[in-house]
């Protein structure tokens, strides 16, 4: 960038001069006898573990344990309702609807599309390469003065690729928006983290999840990581109380088992080339796109009778076929061992 990176130019109006809402557990922070303060429900509640006290609207504990896990300080950290929240905060934050843009890099993951839509802000489309590799010149052309956001998934959804590491620096050292780095499923592949280039790059936002490696897609918490000052942008926006008590109890819970988890993370990408190797047996399979994800995106012959033929049979891929650049391609994702032997076995019986 020629000049120093400026998050307060980036900014909507209405969110520098924003006074967020304080909630009783912002007011009083500590311990007490009595608390009657925020209009709960004295009494408990009518399950076997009392719910009836707002939970910590920053969620601390939580972060001071994730921080230890990622290598992350908790500070630089925000938690949301899934990625998806952060995506859309980002929009609401940044992005003034009817003026400013964004530059997606399709094909990729559909939110943020959807969020941009929502929020009424124009998308920019660059695809990828046919290499699903980042067009740097398209995106140059691309930008203008209201260009706020570029988003970048890597490992990419659908193709499962990671994103070439110095295509994604030159994006950071020469784009004076927020360029958000999308690792929901960083843990099945051997690249390093944006994570660890925080302190290098003020203009960089990395997003992940613990719906995937961690198998906790049902309590829906992702993370955003950034600037503190980005971190307090996303804290100053969010709901009071974003991440419900259940799965913050259930989250630190589950966080003691990163050994389990590691060891899930390792199968999941044994039984990738497993199926990767047993798709290629079949005359069907054209291509397999090389992964680094849980999922695989194989281009065959008539992908939408194959896909008709597994629901037949009670398996559901992903159908993919009508994605630009995904011509003919399903996404599979790696089940486990059990499962890859059946789909694999329900394909060699088809009459493609």
């Amino acid at each position: 960038m020629d000049t120093p990176f400026n998050l307060t130019k980036l900014l909507r109006e209405n969110i520098k001069n924003l006074v967020p809402y304080s909630s009783a557990r912002d007011e009083f922070k500590g311990e007490a006898s009595i608390l009657i303060d925020a209009n709960e429900n004295a009494f408990g509640s009518p399950l076997a573990h009392n719910y009836n006290r707002y939970p910590d609207p920053l969620q601390h504990q939580l972060k001071h344990k994730l921080a230890h896990i990622k290598g992350v300080p908790a500070e630089n950290m925000f938690l949301g309702n899934g990625s998806d929240e952060a995506i859309d905060i980002l929009f609401r934050a940044f992005c003034r609807p009817g003026v400013d843009n964004v530059i997606l890099v399709p094909p990729t993951y559909g939110m943020y599309e959807v969020s941009a839509n929502i929020n009424d802000v124009a998308f920019r489309k660059v695809n990828l390469t046919k290499e699903y590799q980042l067009d740097l010149e398209g995106i140059e052309n691309a930008v203008d003065e209201h260009t706020k956001l570029i988003f970048i998934c890597s490992p990419n959804n659908p193709t499962g690729n990671t994103i070439n590491r110095h295509d994604i620096e030159t994006i950071l050292n020469n784009f004076d928006g927020l360029v958000v780095v999308d690792e929901a499923y960083i843990n099945f592949s051997q690249t390093k983290s944006f994570t660890q280039e925080l302190a290098e790059y003020q203009n960089l936002v990395v997003l992940q999840t613990l719906s995937k490696a961690w198998g906790l897609a049902a309590l829906r918490l992702g993370m955003a990581f950034a600037s503190t000052e980005i971190i307090s942008v996303f804290n100053k926006i969010k709901p009071p109380y974003n991440i419900n008590q259940a799965t913050q109890d259930i989250v630190l819970e589950a966080l003691d088992q990163v050994d389990q988890v590691n060891s899930w993370i390792k199968q999941t990408v044994v039984e990738r080339e497993k199926l990767v190797q047993g798709l290629y047996k079949l005359d069907m399979v054209q291509h397999i796109t090389p992964s680094d994800a849980n999922f695989i995106l194989v281009k065959m012959n008539d992908p939408r009778a194959v896909y008709a033929y597994l629901v037949s049979h009670g398996i559901i891929v992903r159908d993919r076929s009508k994605v630009e650049l995904c011509e003919g391609c399903l996404r599979i994702t790696i089940g486990t061992p059990e499962e890859n032997s059946i789909l694999l076995e329900k394909l060699t019986t088809i009459n493609i």
